[in-house]
């Protein structure tokens, strides 16, 4: 890589998006950089007063077209292709000036795309061709040229040019390459998905014939799942409000693979519930969740839940959280990542006294990702997020007797909670806490006595309880299970072709139960 700084002496606009363009060509222009432009932007830096050539006077080939062609032409690319030391001789023979800086963005497709008012006419026009062209010939001649795709980056060239003279460094040339490359790398991929999941009979797929994702590093990590595996943790180009990846760490270790991912399982639980809640991961399942009046209430039914698991476990809430509540949880027990949309001043000036413990600020939004990706041998399997919510007005009453209100507001409550927990799922849940949680087992019926133990081990009681299941009982044994604990209320999928047996067994137990229509496996 040469690691001279190079001069700015002439530079190419041409944008979409005129944020900041008259701003930063009037900077140029007070470093003597001469401006060549195209179409509206040449317009408008003209009309701000500023000396400007016209592309096509330069080329002497006019933009023809409607505009489709006017900087796929020789001066052009030979100017921003043209390798210092190498290439002058030819330059000259041929009438090619040097251009030094770049300055392009592409035509908004992706925003146009994504109007449904939109033609599939506008919408093609809104595919660059010139532009990515120019991007990757200033991107590739790195060397020399410097290139700039969004206004964001113009205050941090414009101090560098002021800094040094008129010149960027190497450095600064190289970091914009490589994000040139990537704009392209992007905005082709949009242009792909798109086209891609256009069917034959000109509607649209919800998968396209060829996915292409692109994510931007956040981070990498000290290991994987386990210390002989490497991790790194990418979020969305533009990452959805209200997810994991918009969280900005106040304190604390550096994040582990295990803690993002427990982190996201513990975030997206908590923001389901409008009134104060708290809910407590380890190993990617909820082991006590509540909703109170307040956030120590919360943290208390919470972690009475199952004190063990709680230990070295992700706490999340879905208010601001308060000193009182802060000093509570790190007075008793050992916190791996604590989480919240605010904290209050005090409350941080008191994590610092666990200097270890991992705080992660994430502010509310209503955004949920629209897809859920896994990676299996050479292949990669893709849904639509199970972003389902079940209302109470979608809830059958299948039994002779009808859960009363309280017992309504459990099994909501429930229902919420086992749709995080990994299948098989259940949850004995009473006045919005958890009481029980069993998660992963084989068998619905085992899941059902790890609640029923975990709420023995710490001292709950569940008779009165109500329970959830996260997929429908395929026999009446779960049923049996369940009364033999205690549980009066029963929230399920139904769908079972033992549904009667199932309901006939309620019934004898004097169990009310409803299905919800809508299964929750969770993987």
């Amino acid at each position: 890589m040469h690691d001279r700084p190079v001069k700015i002496r002439r530079a190419l606009l041409s944008v979409s998006d005129k944020t900041g363009l008259i701003e930063l060509a009037t900077a140029l222009a007070g470093h003597g950089v001469q401006l060549l432009s195209t179409g509206g932007t040449a317009k408008a830096i003209r009309e701000a007063g500023l000396a400007v050539i016209d592309v096509s006077e330069a080329t002497g080939f006019p933009e023809m077209m409607d505009g489709r062609v006017k900087t796929l032409h020789p001066v052009v690319h030979g100017g921003l292709l043209g390798r210092a030391g190498i290439d002058e001789v030819v330059m000259a023979q041929h009438g090619i000036d040097a251009i030094d800086l770049l300055v392009l963005n592409l035509y908004p497709f992706e925003k146009v795309s994504a109007d449904p008012d939109s033609s599939m006419e506008q919408i093609i026009e809104n595919i660059d061709i010139g532009g990515p062209a120019m991007l990757r010939s200033a991107a590739k001649n790195f060397a020399r040229v410097a290139v700039a795709t969004d206004p964001a980056q113009y205050p941090g060239l414009l101090d560098e040019l002021a800094a040094h003279d008129g010149a960027l460094s190497a450095k600064t040339r190289f970091a914009l390459s490589v994000a040139a490359f990537n704009r392209v790398a992007f905005y082709d991929a949009c242009i792909s998905n798109y086209l891609s999941a256009i069917n034959d009979d000109g509607s649209r797929a919800l998968f396209p014939a060829q996915n292409n994702s692109n994510f931007v590093k956040v981070m990498d990590l000290r290991y994987g799942e386990n210390p002989h595996q490497a991790g790194a943790f990418y979020r969305d180009l533009w990452p959805v409000p209200g997810t994991l990846a918009t969280f900005t760490q106040l304190q604390g270790k550096e994040l582990s693979y295990n803690n993002l991912a427990d982190a996201d399982a513990a975030w997206e639980c908590v923001r389901q519930f409008d009134a104060p809640a708290c809910v407590i991961v380890k190993h990617a399942n909820p082991c006590g969740v509540a909703v109170a009046a307040n956030n120590s209430d919360a943290y208390e039914a919470a972690f009475a839940t199952d004190p063990t698991s709680a230990f070295g476990g992700i706490l999340a809430f879905n208010h601001t959280l308060d000193e009182a509540t802060t000093k509570s949880i790190l007075d008793r027990q050992f916190v791996e990542v604590l989480i919240a949309p605010d904290f209050d001043p005090a409350a941080l000036d008191y994590c610092t006294k666990k200097a270890n413990v991992r705080v992660l600020k994430i502010p509310h939004g209503d955004g949920r990702n629209n897809f859920d990706v896994k990676r299996v041998g050479s292949g990669l399997l893709m849904q639509t997020s199970d972003i389902r919510e079940v209302t109470r007005d979608e809830l059958e009453v299948v039994t002779k007797l009808a859960p009363t209100e309280a017992q309504m507001a459990d099994l909501m409550f429930a229902w919420r909670i086992a749709k995080f927990v990994k299948s098989n799922a259940i949850v004995y849940a009473k006045d919005q806490r958890s009481i029980g949680i069993g998660a992963g087992q084989m068998s619905r019926v085992v899941s059902a006595k790890i609640a029923g133990l975990k709420a023995e081990e710490a001292g709950l009681v569940v008779p009165g309880s109500v329970m959830a299941s996260d997929a429908f009982f395929p026999f009446r044994d779960g049923i049996d299970a369940a009364a033999a604990a205690g549980i009066k209320a029963v929230i399920q999928p139904g769908g079972s072709m033992r549904d009667k047996e199932v309901i006939a067994a309620a019934d004898e137990h004097g169990i009310a139960m409803v299905f919800t229509g809508v299964r929750h496996f969770r993987h």
